[in-house]
């Protein structure tokens, strides 16, 4: 889905989300600053799309080889936005979301290899206009149920047509064995604590151990073939 659909889409979730319990004379109002703030979130979301699709190409042409395989966005939806607004114990208002929440808009880039994650982390995060906000490693730390991946918040300057304004972004960066896990485990995620969902668990935990194991076996061969062609 492109950015203008996306964007169009998040306007219906919105007079579900905020505007069917809030039936006043400032509803409008709330709606266009809404609307104008996810406007600024997609503006981001360019803005980081582009640097990652440059440093591809750089990295392309240099090391004769791409790193990313694929870049997807997403802006996360009204309804959740306000749940998680509550879970903080903060009023679920506009002026809220740039205050308290760094995942609103959320870039994942889908990598090759695993050192293919660090070096485009790296390359992006050494621009001068990338400031990293946080850096949580669930590669080298994975989650108890297996979950890997490197998650980076940034904030990064949108130039508008009379200012220009920090705005933050978070970018998961996986492999595609990684994502092609994460996937799956989201479809069958578990909800309760019975024997039968912890033995599910279980099974989920030793799947991610075998794709990490997979991972690594895979940049060990493609370092072998690189030196035999060197």
């Amino acid at each position: 889905m492109d950015v203008e659909k996306s964007f169009r889409v998040e306007k219906t979730e919105l007079m579900r989300s905020f505007l069917l319990t809030d039936q006043d004379q400032d509803a409008l109002q709330r709606l266009e600053e809404f609307n104008h703030l996810m406007m600024k979130y997609h503006a981001v979301i360019r803005e980081v799309t582009t640097k990652l699709e440059i440093l591809n190409d750089e990295f392309s042409h240099s090391k004769r080889r791409n790193p990313i395989e694929t870049i997807s966005f997403r802006i996360k939806k009204p309804i959740s936005i306000a749940q998680k607004l509550r879970r903080k114990g903060v009023p679920v208002a506009v002026d809220s979301i740039m205050s308290t929440l760094n995942d609103v808009a959320g870039i994942r880039v889908i990598c090759s290899f695993v050192d293919d994650i660090y070096a485009v982390a790296e390359m992006l995060i050494q621009q001068d206009d990338v400031r990293l906000i946080e850096k949580k490693d669930y590669i080298q730390n994975p989650k108890p149920n297996g979950y890997r991946s490197l998650h980076l918040v940034l904030e990064v300057p949108v130039f508008f047509s009379t200012h220009k304004e920090p705005m933050r972004v978070e970018v998961q960066i996986r492999t595609v064995a990684m994502d092609f896990w994460a996937s799956l485990e989201h479809q069958i995620r578990y909800k309760n604590h019975t024997a039968e969902t912890r033995r599910i668990a279980g099974e989920l935990k030793e799947c991610a151990d075998v794709i990490a194991q997979t991972d690594l076996r895979m940049q060990a061969l493609r370092d072998e073939v690189m030196k035999q062609q060197e």
